[in-house]
């Protein structure tokens, strides 16, 4: 009998490989238009994000079905996160551009910490995109220690989560309502690599409020 979660992660692997080259796209197409034309940079601004929505979500699906199966590999090792922070942003620099976004980029020199390196690329990724998406002109990305945990917490001056959200944010996947339209998928990931990481029997834990420097929303990842 056909495994049909199989030949599902087998399809999802196969339409994020498509997505990337589509990503690859519209990163040289938008190069090459450069800030000559802002409305074709504006739609290019939201196909980039709608892109990368989609390539998150798959990659969401995909560590699911491999948590499922506890194959979902973790691979903890030491990783400066100078050099994180500047892979991300590196990735979202266009996306940056053409929505005209400011991010302030605040982190203590030489700072290095044990983790997942693809996996909180992954959720950082997730988190700054969805920032850039609701903010107005500003977002803050600081990393910094406190009480044993390595805190990375992204700010933005947009109006904030909605309080539903908040309420929301400690529940379990097969909590969420579908028919409201979120499925909670990408929280669920966040919190679920987050746990994932264990150090003297402390876990991690992500964060989520209103307010910071910006008087928008909140997101703080916190590692042991």
């Amino acid at each position: 009998m056909t495994d049909f979660s199989t030949v599902l992660a087998c399809a999802v692997h196969d339409m994020k490989n498509s997505l990337c080259l589509l990503l690859q796209s519209i990163e040289t197409l938008g190069n090459e238009i450069g800030d000559s034309d802002h409305s074709v940079s504006d739609q290019l601004a939201s196909i980039h994000y709608e892109a990368s929505r989609l390539n998150t979500s798959l990659m969401h699906i995909l560590s699911l079905y491999r948590a499922d199966r506890e194959q979902l590999p973790i691979n903890i090792d030491q990783h400066y996160l100078e050099d994180i922070i500047d892979e991300v942003v590196a990735t979202n620099q266009r996306y940056l551009d053409n929505k005209a976004i400011s991010l302030n980029v605040n982190q203590q020199q030489e700072l290095f910490w044990y983790f997942d390196n693809e996996l909180i690329c992954l959720l950082l990724n997730d988190i700054l995109i969805n920032a850039i998406r609701y903010s107005k002109e500003r977002v803050q990305l600081s990393t910094y220690i406190q009480d044993g945990y390595l805190c990375i917490r992204l700010e933005d001056d947009g109006d904030g989560y909605p309080q539903n959200m908040l309420n929301t944010q400690h529940e379990q996947m097969q909590d969420f309502d579908i028919s409201t339209g979120r499925t909670g998928l990408g929280l669920y990931f966040a919190r679920m690599i987050a746990t994932a990481h264990e150090r003297n029997g402390k876990h991690g834990e992500i964060l989520m409020e209103n307010g910071g420097i910006y008087g928008g929303s909140v997101f703080t990842l916190k590692l042991p």
